[in-house]
């Protein structure tokens, strides 16, 4: 685990009054280390004896993968939430049970989500990179919970939610017909 990974763990660890903060911070740590799927997808089924490299490597990376997030998880709670979870096999799991204690269903999470979405405002001062940043982190927290946002909608978020400082910029790119991604957009704003 890296410092800052550790940092961000320790910052919000779950202690019952803090779900939704503990929720975004754990997010974004699963959406950094590529660990996000092992809530999505399916655990493939335990490869055979004989079964080809391809199906014996999805395996393996889905139980690296949850394994890593299960300890990222358990470390980032008080320990009585961690005890009281420790036996649960998947990530999924644990995310399940502790949706379920605290009364957030995905709908409420994606609610609350996109509503942030559309109201986000990048302030004055502020970097834009760190707001690009959060904003993509909203948008995987949506996903995360059913509302999955595509990436050229994204783009027009980002662009709704900048100054005004950034009107020739989007000018620009209107009538350019410039059409971005976000890792292009996010260079571009820098």
């Amino acid at each position: 685990m890296n410092n800052s990974i550790i940092q961000l763990l320790a910052s919000e660890k779950l202690n019952g009054d803090n779900y939704s903060a503990w929720k975004s911070n754990l997010s974004t740590i699963l959406v950094v280390d590529d660990l996000r799927f092992v809530l999505i997808e399916e655990c493939p089924q335990a490869p055979a004896s004989n079964a080809n490299r391809t199906i014996r490597e999805a395996y393996d990376r889905w139980a690296k993968a949850n394994e890593k997030a299960r300890i990222y998880i358990l470390a980032s709670m008080s320990d009585v939430f961690a005890k009281k979870h420790e036996y649960l096999a998947t990530a999924k799991e644990i995310i399940d049970s502790l949706r379920e204690m605290f009364g957030q269903t995905s709908w409420s999470l994606r609610h609350e989500t996109i509503k942030h979405i559309y109201t986000k405002r990048i302030k004055e001062g502020t970097s834009v990179r760190e707001h690009v940043l959060d904003m993509m982190m909203y948008f995987n927290i949506a996903e995360v919970n059913g509302g999955l946002i595509d990436e050229a909608n994204q783009v027009s978020f980002i662009l709704q939610s900048l100054s005004k400082s950034f009107i020739p910029f989007e000018t620009n790119a209107s009538l350019n017909k410039i059409e971005f991604n976000i890792t292009i957009l996010l260079n571009e704003l820098q």
